[in-house]
């Protein structure tokens, strides 16, 4: 393996850039998908998305859960095909051009023709495709841009044309009225999803009307409200809820009669009170200042009580005139239950060309028909018809005031107002919406009800809320689909239609089209199209058949996806129809009601089943202040910039590993993505350049390359290895579980802990066996189980971070013969062997005892330095206490700096135990029985509790308690004659760790060999040196008084030794010829000065045993040195290996030829002279 930089220099953007050109020049998706061609089938439909804007957070988010989830199908066994995908039509590109062209009005654009409309519209679809490309590819998101599909490729509109006649076939298409959000500004209907976009507070009026009762003995009038002024002209019908109960009512103070809800009748207006009554009418006004109304039930006389129900029927006196041919079926009351008493008067006005649910009351009380008979009175532009004669021509929003005006003059006007209210704008033109009757070609969504909500079912969604509740009341309250639109840049409705409408041809491919006109087909957009014509089947005198007008709505494009980015049934037949339904969608919780929507409409109509078995639905991705992400507003980092400066990798992470793939909302924070650098891949980064750094290290000492041992064949003793191996093992099991189940958000922080247990317990713990102070063997087994859990983990997480994996993977392949070319080709890892639960339970219980006893320390301050006399662990399973005793009990000694470990499962010796009710979990079950449960449970003794945690069930009054009804507390009991400064404990409820904080002299040299040890190591960072770097570390005192310092050396000689690397050598050995590297005083430590100095390692000659060579000629024993000081160690080091200890030296030019013995006239290093004069 190649030696890789320290962390710090490490960058994860340009190391990504690396990977990129590697993938580029091996090119590794295409060969992936090549390797894996004759595997099954794994369908991935890629909802297209407008290719008129660039790609946001919304887009990398959706991008890398389906790049996570078609990485996963790949390495477990799958073909993937990935096709990229771009939704071409619609008003997204039309607006834009309306604004480039200065386009206002339909008419202009028929005025400029709509050849050359759609032709600038096209010109503008793939504009941002270079700078997409750009993006997702930086991301690590593998998907073809070469071989993708667009909504407006000829092949895939002709799929379109094929659903929407079989459809046709299917008896689900009609043609009618729709009451849809409609956009003035673009002078087209928009789906519900689209008016839910932009939302803004404005202020509009809100009036109370009359509406006389024809035949009312006491000339009652029915009072409605209405923020709509503009829509009274078209009334109807007038609505009431047939349960709620009704009052009339007669004001005192003008004596005129009202009918509303009785919950409404605060909404009429009050009365002055009678002192201010005059006839002067400003003083009557109840606004008048100064005035202070009497409340509505005090200004009116209740005459009659009743029921809705009892209302529907009557007929009522019109407002306007405008609609007298329609007084046989209309100015009468209905009831529904859409009506409510949260505002207004409990009686709501219906114009149903401009209402969904007006439209809907007043067709199933026959008000109106069902079909093209309904009377808009509101043309495209927004603007009132001819019908409307004292307002014809004038734009709806602006004849409120006038409207207003005429209600009043008429004297109908109650109470009139403003108000400010959540109004729908269009989210293209920024111009409000209205509610209008649009003619419109329909889906029969509504039959189909019954079978979606069953399809629906047979689907698994993450997170599954969205599909019981959001996506299933969507489906349950599902209308009929009106997929036509009046516009221009779509995919035609393939209808054509003769003159007097008896003749309907409906085509469903390009083939019918050319067959039937005559006219080669090369294109199906409407410019391209519009004048073909079909002759009648009845005959020449009944003309020709032309094409209707209106495009798709490009919702019904996406919708037909499946079906028509393979061109289905035209191509591909085989493919389609052995893996339809498609395997995994994945997008925003938005598509509920957008593409999800369309998909599941459109498959249940053509096959009755779901287009899908598996979907991931994200939630929104905002800016870091809560609001929508606005390039405006410049609320949120760039993509690349963020990119550029953590890495892909980080922001996938960040991403995934977020509320946001639960379908809630996430709050970008730059911030959060550094800390996923800091937390997860710097730690992880370390791990691997741990193992690299020690694998060249046993390279350099001359145990050739590291190869490590094969997972199958290696064994180890040691219980951080057996740990290390099952937890690889659990991890792989839980990944491929939840993966399977589509649940990203579980499988992240899983993956997180692991890789912290990786760095913070095993590396961290096993460091000695890792540096080789064990002896090479165990290195070797440490360095193998390392190198074999890193490699696997690294498969594990390829999905997930694409680009790191690989960048380890490139240089740990190095030592393993018979390697994958990229860590992409490899198949995702399989368990092996058996898992080891209580292995890992017991080390999940080792780091939950090190860190009760570090707060304990932190508690009372006192460092890990200072070495303690005790730790006792409290537990009642033996077998626990064994474990902790036994494999681990070094590391926790070690790691706690405690000089020894006490097991005890006789809990009340140091604890007493409290019996706690939960009564959040008992509370619902025991109702009236709860007061006298707790109390028992209160009242529970020592034993009782000890008795019940065995049993693990009590029966209190009668009713069967188990561990999870009831807490026990351990509260920890001093032992008699000890203060809480001298002995203190912390417990998790499960173990109690009791710590002996007293001060014990027979510590002393220990702590402060502590002290030297961390001075060294600071001392090595501060100089730059690597983990490593084998350097020879000098100790001088500085005290007057030396032999307190020589005993600490001399007693805790080992334990610093193993923890430098190397003997601490006293500085009276350092050789004048060595190079100092740094030192460093330090004064009064733990009562102790001294001086550490580190210089590079130095031969140490035995200068009498070599001027015995020469035969006590000084001057050639100098210059001998002199050579071999020039000399490289190494090399040095090398050649006496290879002559068995000795080395001949007779190149000196005049100087006879000597044999040097290792050891008996010099030793390579320092360390090496001290280590055997000790050993002799």
């Amino acid at each position: 393996m190649e030696e890789v930089c320290e962390g710090k220099e490490f960058s994860f953007p340009r190391q990504e850039e690396n990977v990129l050109s590697f993938w580029s020049q091996i090119d590794a998706f295409k060969t992936q998908l090549k390797r894996t061609e004759n595997l099954p089938e794994y369908i991935f439909y890629d909802g297209p998305p407008f290719a008129t804007g660039l790609p946001h957070y919304g887009h990398i988010l959706a991008g890398t859960i389906k790049d996570i989830v078609t990485r996963y199908q790949s390495m477990t066994g799958h073909h993937v095909t990935r096709r990229f995908g771009w939704d071409c039509h619609g008003l997204p590109v039309e607006n834009e051009i309306d604004r480039k062209l200065d386009i206002k009005r339909r008419d202009q654009v028929i005025q400029m023709g709509i050849d050359k409309y759609n032709e600038e519209c096209r010109s503008i679809v793939t504009r941002y495709v270079t700078e997409w490309e750009k993006v997702i590819t930086r991301t690590g998101r593998w998907i073809d841009f070469s071989n993708d599909y667009k909504t407006m490729d000829l092949t895939y509109m002709e799929s379109v044309w094929w659903v929407f006649a079989q459809l046709f076939e299917k008896n689900l298409v009609y043609k009618g009225f729709k009451v849809m959000p409609y956009s003035t500004g673009c002078k087209t209907p928009l789906s519900n999803f689209e008016a839910g976009e932009n939302y803004k507070e404005v202020p509009d009026p809100e009036i109370y009307v009359t509406f006389p009762i024809i035949g009312d003995q006491d000339n009652a009038a029915f009072v409605a409200w209405t923020t709509t002024p503009w829509t009274l002209p078209s009334n109807l019908a007038l609505c009431v809820n047939a349960k709620m109960v009704y009052l009339k009512v007669r004001s005192k103070s003008n004596g005129k009669v009202y009918v509303v809800a009785e919950s409404r009748l605060s909404a009429l207006p009050a009365d002055k009170p009678k002192a201010n009554l005059s006839g002067d009418a400003k003083k009557a006004n109840p606004k008048a200042k100064g005035a202070k109304p009497d409340s509505a039930a005090d200004s009116y006389e209740v005459l009659e009580k009743f029921k809705g129900d009892s209302l529907v029927g009557k007929k009522y006196e019109p407002l306007f005139e405008y609609f007298n041919d329609f007084a046989s079926e209309a100015f009468r009351v209905v009831a529904d239950d859409y009506v409510t008493d949260s505002s207004g008067t409990g009686i709501v006005h219906c114009a149903p060309a401009f209402g969904e649910d007006d439209y809907r009351v007043c067709l199933q009380n026959a008000i109106i028909k069902k079909g093209e008979g309904l009377v808009v009175a509101v043309d495209d532009d927004g603007s009132f018809t001819e019908r409307i004669t004292h307002f014809s021509g004038r734009y709806v929003k602006d004849a409120d005031k006038d409207i207003i005006e005429a209600v009043k003059a008429k004297g109908r006007l109650v109470k009139s107002g403003s108000f400010t209210h959540s109004y729908p704008f269009c989210w293209r033109s920024d111009t409000p919406l209205i509610y209008r009757a649009v003619p419109s070609w329909f889906v029969r969504v509504e039959q189909l009800k019954e079978q979606l909500l069953t399809n629906n079912e047979e689907t698994h969604w993450v997170p599954s809320y969205v599909k019981e509740k959001r996506f299933h009341n969507w489906l349950e309250n599902a209308r009929d689909w009106a997929v036509s639109r009046s516009r221009f840049w779509g995919t035609p409705l393939p209808i054509w239609i003769s003159d007097d409408g008896e003749e309907v041809v409906v085509m469903d491919s390009v083939e019918k089209l050319e067959k039937l006109s005559g006219v080669k087909v090369f294109d199906l957009h409407r410019h391209n199209i519009d004048h073909i014509t079909i002759p009648s089947s009845r005959g020449k005198e009944f003309g020709v058949l032309r094409r209707v007008e209106d495009v798709f709505d490009c919702w019904f494009e996406s919708g037909s996806m499946p079906y028509a980015y393979i061109h289905y049934p035209f191509e591909n037949r085989e493919l389609f129809e052995n893996n339809f339904p498609g395997d995994f969608v994945a997008e925003g919780l938005d598509q509920t009601r957008g593409w999800f929507y369309t998909l599941m409409v459109l498959s249940t109509a053509l096959f009755g089943k779901p287009a899908f078995s598996n979907l991931i639905c994200n939630g929104l991705v905002l800016a870091e202040d809560g609001k929508k992400m606005s390039k405006k507003l410049r609320n949120y980092p760039p993509p690349l910039e963020v990119i550029d400066e953590y890495g892909a990798d980080a922001v996938r992470l960040y991403l995934v590993n977020s509320p946001v793939v639960r379908a809630e909302p996430l709050r970008f924070k730059k911030e959060g993505v550094l800390g996923v650098v800091k937390d997860v891949f710097l730690p992880w980064y370390n791990a691997y350049r741990f193992l690299v750094q020690n694998a060249k290290r046993l390279e350099i000492e001359g145990s050739g390359p590291f190869v490590p041992t094969d997972l199958a064949t290696l064994q180890s003793s040691n219980v951080l290895d057996q740990w290390i191996h099952s937890a690889t093992q659990s991890l792989v099991h839980f990944v491929r579980q939840e993966m399977d189940g589509y649940r990203l958000y579980t499988v992240v922080p899983y993956l997180l802990k692991f890789l912290d247990n990786l760095t913070n317990i095993y590396v961290r713990f096993n460091r000695k066996r890792l540096k080789g102070r064990t002896g090479e063997d165990d290195c070797h087994t440490a360095l193998s189980t390392l190198y074999n859990v890193l490699l696997t983990s690294c498969k594990v997480m390829t999905p997930f971070t694409p680009f790191f994996t690989e960048t380890l993977y490139q240089n740990l392949r190095k030592v393993k013969k018979g390697s994958e070319e990229s860590i992409h080709y490899c198949s995702f890892p399989q368990e092996e062997g058996m898992r080891e639960e209580r292995i890992e339970q017991s080390v999940t219980r080792m780091m939950t005892i090190i860190d009760l006893a570090r707060n304990i320390r932190e508690r009372h301050r006192l460092p890990l330095k200072t070495p303690l006399k005790e730790i006792i662990l409290v537990h009642p399973d033996a077998e626990f206490l064994n474990d902790i005793t036994g494999k681990l009990r070094e590391y926790v000694l070690e790691e706690l700096n405690v000089r020894s470990l006490v097991p005890c499962n006789d809990i009340l010796k140091y604890a007493s135990l409290k019996a706690e009710p939960d009564f959040s979990v008992l509370g619902k079950r025991l109702g009236k029985s709860m007061g006298l449960v707790a109390k028992q449970v209160k009242e529970m003794s020592q034993q009782d509790i000890l008795r019940f945690e065995k049993a693990g069930e009590v029966t209190i009054a009668e009713h069967k308690l188990e561990l999870t009804d009831i807490k026990i507390v351990k509260v920890f009991k001093l032992p008699d004659g000890l203060t809480d400064k001298e002995i203190d404990a912390a417990g998790d409820g499960d173990v109690l760790v009791v710590l002996d904080l007293r001060a014990d002299e027979s510590l002393y040299e220990s702590g402060v060999a502590r002290e030297i040890v961390n001075r060294i190591q600071k001392l090595r960072k501060k100089s730059g040196l690597e983990p490593t770097d084998f350097v020879e570390v000098y100790f001088e005192s500085l005290d007057k008084e030396e032999s307190v310092s020589q005993q600490v050396l001399n007693s805790q000689e080992q334990y610093i030794r193993g923890s430098i690397g190397s003997p601490l050598l006293l500085s009276t050995l350092m050789p004048s010829h060595a190079v100092i590297i740094s030192e460093e005083s330090f004064q009064d430590v733990s009562k102790l000065s001294f001086k550490i100095t580190l210089a590079r390692p130095a031969l140490k000659f035995n200068e009498e045993a070599i001027i015995a060579l020469y035969s006590g000629d000084v001057k050639f024993a100098s210059g001998l040195q002199t050579y071999l000081l020039s000399r490289d160690t190494s090399n040095l080091k090398s050649e006496f290996q290879a002559g068995d200890g000795k080395v001949t030296v007779s190149c000196i030019e005049k100087f006879p030829a000597v044999t040097l013995v290792l050891g008996e006239h010099l030793h390579l290093t320092v360390c090496d002279y001290f280590l055997s004069k000790r050993n002799a």
